[in-house]
C-alpha cells in the first residue's frame, strides 16, 4: 500500500467507528490504527529514497550536460585551431562556441529548475499528507483521553 492509501484507510476506520452518544467521539481498534501507522513509517523511507533519487538524477543530468558542453567546447576549440589562418571562419567558430555554451548552460538551468520543482512538489505533498495524518492521530488521541 502506498502512504496515501494507508491514510485513506485510517480515515475510513475513523469514519466507520462507533460513536459515543453525545460526545462526538468514536471507538476505534487501537491495534488496527497502530498497525497502519507502523506501515506508514515503513513506507516513508521509500518516499524519501525516491526524492533522493530525483536529486541524484538531477545532478547526473547536470553533469552530463556539462560534459557534453565541455566536449562541444573542446571540439569548437580544435576547429578554431585548425582554421586559425582564416579570419572569418575563426570569428564564426567563436560565435558558435558561445552559442553552444549558452544553449548548454540554459539546458542545464532548465533541467536543474525542473528537478528542483519536482522534488519540492513531492516533498510538499508528502509534508501535507503527514501533517494531515498527524492532526488526525492527535485528534484521535485527544478523543481517546
Amino acid at each position: 500500500m502506498e502512504i496515501f492509501t494507508l491514510l485513506e484507510t485510517l480515515e475510513d476506520i475513523l469514519e466507520r467507528s462507533k460513536s459515543i452518544p453525545f460526545s462526538g467521539k468514536g471507538i476505534v481498534d487501537k491495534e488496527e490504527i497502530l498497525e497502519i501507522i507502523k506501515e506508514i513509517r515503513l513506507k516513508l523511507p521509500d518516499e524519501l529514497k525516491q526524492a533522493k533519487w530525483v536529486k541524484e538524477e538531477r545532478q547526473r543530468i547536470i553533469e552530463e550536460a556539462q560534459k557534453e558542453a565541455d566536449g562541444i567546447v573542446k571540439e569548437a576549440e580544435n576547429r578554431i585551431i585548425s582554421m586559425i589562418d582564416e579570419h572569418e571562419i575563426t570569428r564564426k567558430a567563436y560565435e558558435q562556441k558561445a552559442e553552444i555554451i549558452e544553449t548548454a548552460n540554459e539546458m542545464s538551468r532548465e533541467i536543474s529548475k525542473g528537478t528542483k520543482d519536482y522534488a519540492d512538489n513531492v516533498l510538499l505533498e508528502l509534508e501535507a499528507t503527514l501533517e494531515e495524518a498527524l492532526k488526525t492521530i492527535q485528534n484521535n488521541r485527544r478523543e481517546l483521553k
